[in-house]
């Protein structure tokens, strides 16, 4: 009779109880922690979503105060922790946001971060060198007249590829009638030297003209709201991105 068979099975139960009880190893602590991480970096900053009467109580200086504050915070690389996930769910019913962007198409212009706004906040339209056609006039009053917005942001960028290509005159595809809505603002730059998109001067004087040249065309070919405006209701007003440093100036 082999006597040690018992032994064997009985340390093979007792191994397996100790390892089942020993503290994790550390692979498994890794795995732990990263979770708990992952858990962490989701809790972040959960703004009620505007409500109406929220909205209402808004006036368009409020809105841009908040929006050069928020681009303050950008630049010092200070933006605001947010739970996106749960902006999401809080949003899915109703938007209230407080103002309209147009911007660029650019990818080196992320309008929500630039000015530290959440899910919710701002209407984005976006069309390569930020100028005005039908559509996004019609985006325009459907963000103001309909569902309350209180500015409406022109925001043009230094560096811009429409603008230059337009100053340079492209000839490319949809591209050519796509420039000619910039070519407006390149005729009306009075410039002394060198007109070419080589000039980063000259191409800076445009990019403001440009955007100049689009709050007018809203004004013009949107009696909704241009009369907004002149009720005060909203405000028109317009911004350059520079690239450089993050900051938005807003003309006067």
């Amino acid at each position: 009779m082999n006597t040690s068979r018992p032994f064997v099975i009985i340390l093979t139960f007792f191994t397996l109880f100790l390892l089942s009880c020993s503290p994790p190893t550390e692979p498994e602590k890794a795995e732990e922690a990263t979770e708990n991480t992952e858990e962490e970096s989701i809790v972040g900053l959960v703004e009620d979503v505007l409500t109406a009467e929220e909205q209402a109580a808004l006036t368009p200086d409020m809105v841009i105060q908040s929006f050069k504050e928020g681009n303050g915070r950008f630049m010092r690389n200070d933006l605001t922790t947010r739970n996106h996930s749960e902006q999401v769910r809080k949003s899915t019913n109703a938007q209230y946001p407080k103002a309209i962007v147009l911007s660029c198409v650019d990818s080196r212009v992320p309008v929500e971060d630039v000015f530290d706004r959440g899910i919710g906040d701002v209407f984005v339209a976006r069309v390569a060198g930020n100028f005005v056609n039908e559509d996004i006039l019609g985006s325009m009053e459907f963000a103001c007249k309909v569902s309350g917005s209180k500015l409406i942001l022109v925001l043009g960028h230094e560096h811009c590829g429409a603008v230059k290509a337009a100053v340079d005159g492209v000839e490319l595809g949809n591209i050519t009638p796509m420039l000619s809505k910039i070519r407006p603002a390149v005729e009306a730059t009075e410039y002394e030297g060198d007109r070419s998109s080589k000039n980063e001067a000259f191409v800076h004087e445009v990019c403001e003209n440009n955007v100049q040249h689009a709050m007018a065309q809203i004004r013009e070919r949107s009696p909704i709201l241009k009369e907004m405006e002149d009720n005060g209701e909203i405000k028109i007003v317009g911004g350059v991105y520079d690239m450089d440093n993050g900051k938005v100036s807003f003309l006067n």
